[in-house]
């Protein structure tokens, strides 16, 4: 890290020292810098700042420190996970243009494309567009930006508007949160966007979450359950689910 890097980080720093958030855009102002010049910065694995949904935080900060481990949520639940998108997996058919979002609870879905024929997958996901760049029978649509390490998925100010030029049959969404009450949320704000588009503009839209995730609030929410076509899970999710007379014809417990 250059001396001018570190100067703008420590003037950061200091504006952040009563915790919060600064907006990209005005830290650049503050900075006398571009917005990339601070992502180049932030970027940086020494960085001591890090950068959520458009706003820059201090990694030290309790109220924003990353708590989402890919490799660790990977391992979790494998086998639920995958009963989950078998079941999601019956809604696909041959022709259809699918997001599918990021996380790993809709990795096993992968698995189950190979039996249709004329697919295109749309995501923001490294892993999942990883995996389907291997598979033949199936065109991947990447939607692209700045790679955010964090989540393993892309970032960009106009993949809203990336996303809502397709035709999408089907959205395949996850969500780190489902509560009741509040909705659905993720942990990482830049999520908000692509997954807003796709219930947007999909045609059916269909949660996928194991019941880990039932009456879990996390940082970004991104949308309610009375917003969702098809809602797929198992245990005290799918019993609470059930009971809701809104909700009831729309989920699928297995």
């Amino acid at each position: 890290m250059n001396q001018r890097s570190v100067q703008r980080q420590e003037r950061l720093l200091q504006a952040l020292a009563g915790g919060g958030s600064l907006r990209l855009a005005d830290a650049a102002i503050l900075c006398g810098v571009s917005e990339m010049t601070l992502r180049r910065d932030v970027s940086m694995r020494e960085s001591p700042l890090m950068l959520m949904g458009g706003h820059l935080v201090r990694r030290d900060d309790p109220h924003f420190a990353p708590v989402y481990d890919l490799a660790t949520q990977q391992d979790r639940g494998t086998e639920i996970k995958a009963q989950l998108c078998r079941r999601a997996a019956a809604c696909i058919e041959d022709g259809d243009t699918l997001f599918i979002d990021c996380g790993t609870t809709l990795m096993p879905l992968l698995a189950e494309l190979s039996s249709h024929r004329d697919l295109t997958v749309v995501t923001y996901a490294l892993n999942v567009a990883n995996a389907i760049s291997a598979m033949s029978g199936v065109r991947l649509i990447l939607l692209g930006g700045f790679y955010q390490a964090v989540s393993q998925s892309f970032e960009a100010d106009d993949m809203a508007s990336q996303v809502r030029r397709l035709g999408i049959n089907r959205a395949f969404l996850s969500a780190a949160g489902v509560h009741l009450e509040r909705g659905l949320s993720c942990f990482h704000f830049h999520e908000v966007a692509p997954k807003q588009a796709a219930m947007a503009t999909a045609a059916q839209r269909i949660l996928v979450f194991d019941d880990s995730k039932w009456e879990t609030l996390r940082p970004a929410f991104y949308g309610k359950l009375e917003e969702l076509d098809l809602i797929i899970t198992h245990g005290q999710a799918a019993a609470a689910l059930a009971s809701q007379p809104a909700l009831a014809p729309r989920l699928i417990a297995i």
